[in-house]
């Protein structure tokens, strides 16, 4: 069981991989967050004991805040603000994103800009140490303003509103609550407008995202070095001399990979040696792989920043500058980092189970590959990897549609108050698919490379492929004859996701800059 000492505004992406992978980490804040936290709520108490009229504090929301709010009426002017924007509608969010999205909020929370009581952060708190976990519909943010329809959901929790998950149980959150030894929460001053202010929701979906793209990807650069030895492809597309004039560092980095994935491979040595090989080059998908992966590897390590940073971001409004004494109304709830983020790695997402795909087609086809046609002998009497392909086919084609950038999309909300919106909540929410489907194209390839390994014996492949092959068959048994093939595609799907292939004994490349995943 892992624990995370929260230093707010200091989260790295390795602490959310860890927290995200371990829904039994323990959580406490880092004592110094204390102070910043109340002064900023003294900063909103004085506003209110003062009379100012303050957005979000003592007005109505949106298009209603020239509408000034009765000192008498704050507290249930916050409530009627959680109850009234909790209306998402769509299967519910999984419980461990639910968790990451209370992280986040605490984080933001915590950093001492948003004027909410300690007292708010101890239930968040509480509901990750007690694994309350609130239903949380996944349709009806458009990425600004904060995701305020599902964060309201997660609020109403507090309120011992709605239903939450304990457990895998549904139960009302009164209960809930009761069962952790809390009353509903009354909300303060501005309380219900920080709670549902912000990125929480998209960021938390994004980094789901990106963190099993890092799965994806490690796996993919393995399949794809199984493919080029199967079908005997050359490494001289791989010579740092040929990268390093093209400058990138991606794909100088995934030809560093390939060439240490591929060396000592027997396989190759056999046709350098040999007389009777006549290929001059190679299709692209074998021989551009660097290129392709390592503009993907760019993609992948730009979004890890961009991602990096929203997730210690304050991103409600209006902000609290205790130091100055000031409330400050803006524009930080704005998803469009995220959703631009989220528009690159689903490209990233979508290129890398397309190139696999490619690579798939390659090995069924006996003039490319020199391998039995569809990988199996007897062919005819058995069809092989033939439809394995198809399917493979079919989901690149899906991802390419999922790929359409949802950050060029807006439709102005709340009477034009609301006028342009990032859309970054779908952005992010689709990965999650596009991941998936890649895994599977990327599972297919893995399962076709062994063969296509296998019919190479006597010849073995370099250690570190042997080494994923071993794997590969503790998982599915070789193809001797035609047999029900879906249950391994969805081995080979969940070997990629256990994070298998971010073993270091493949030399893989930093995938996140300083936010790599353990094993890199």
């Amino acid at each position: 069981m892992h624990r995370l000492r929260l230093r707010p505004g200091h989260l790295t992406l390795n602490e959310l991989h860890d927290f995200f992978e371990d829904q039994a980490c323990q959580v406490e804040v880092d004592p110094s967050a204390q102070r910043p936290i109340e002064e900023s709520y003294q900063t909103v108490q004085r506003i209110v004991d003062n009379n100012q009229t303050v957005y979000g504090i003592n007005t109505g929301f949106g298009l209603l805040a020239q509408k000034r709010i009765s000192h008498d009426k704050l507290f249930q002017l916050q409530r009627n603000l959680v109850l009234s924007h909790a209306a998402g509608v769509g299967q519910l969010l999984d419980d461990a994103v639910v968790r990451l999205i209370i992280l986040l909020k605490l984080n933001s929370l915590s950093r001492g800009f948003s004027g909410v009581r300690p007292v708010v952060l101890e239930y968040l708190l509480k509901f990750l140490q007690h694994s309350v976990v609130p239903c949380i519909p996944s349709q009806g943010s458009v990425g600004a303003s904060g995701d305020l329809a599902p964060l309201a959901h997660l609020s109403c929790s507090l309120l011992g509103v709605g239903e939450v998950r304990v457990k895998e149980s549904t139960i009302p959150a009164s209960v809930a609550l009761e069962k952790i030894g809390l009353e509903p929460l009354q909300l303060g001053p501005k309380e219900g407008l920080a709670l549902l202010n912000g990125t929480q929701v998209s960021t938390a979906l994004a980094i789901v995202g990106l963190l099993r793209t890092w799965k994806l990807f490690a796996a993919a650069m393995v399949a794809g070095a199984m493919t080029n030895d199967a079908a005997k492809g050359s490494d001289t597309p791989f010579d740092p001399r040929i990268h390093a004039v093209r400058l990138h560092p991606g794909q100088i980095d995934c030809a560093t990979s390939y060439r240490r994935l591929l060396q000592g491979s027997a396989i190759r040595e056999s046709h350098l040696s040999s007389e009777s090989c006549d290929k001059v080059q190679d299709p692209y998908s074998l021989r551009c792989q660097p290129q392709v992966m390592g503009a993907c590897l760019e993609q992948m390590r730009f979004v890890s920043g961009i991602l990096e940073r929203e997730a210690n971001a304050v991103s409600d409004n209006p902000l609290v500058f205790a130091v100055e004494g000031e409330i400050l109304s803006g524009g930080n709830f704005h998803a469009e980092p995220v959703a631009m983020a989220a528009d690159s790695l689903a490209l990233a997402i979508a290129e890398i189970g397309a190139l696999a795909e490619r690579r798939i087609a390659l090995l069924m086809d006996q003039h490319l590959s020199g391998l039995p046609p569809f990988l199996v002998r007897e062919g005819g009497l058995n069809s092989g990897f033939m439809i394995a392909q198809v399917t493979a086919a079919a989901l690149a084609s899906e991802n390419k549609s999922l790929a359409h950038p949802a950050s060029v999309d807006s439709l102005p909300t709340s009477a034009n108050q609301e006028d342009h919106v990032s859309m970054a909540t779908y952005a992010a929410r689709r990965l999650n698919q596009m991941v998936i489907n890649s895994m599977y194209i990327v599972g297919i390839e893995l399962l076709a490379a062994a063969q296509g390994l296998d019919l190479r014996r006597p010849l073995i492949s370099s250690p570190p492929l042997e080494f994923a092959l071993a794997k590969i068959r503790e998982a599915v048994p070789p193809y001797d004859v035609d047999r029900y093939m879906q249950p391994d595609l969805q081995r080979a799907m969940e070997l990629i996701d256990s994070g298998f292939f971010l073993n270091p004994i493949f030399s893989l490349p930093n995938l996140g800059g300083q936010c790599a995943p353990h094993g890199q």
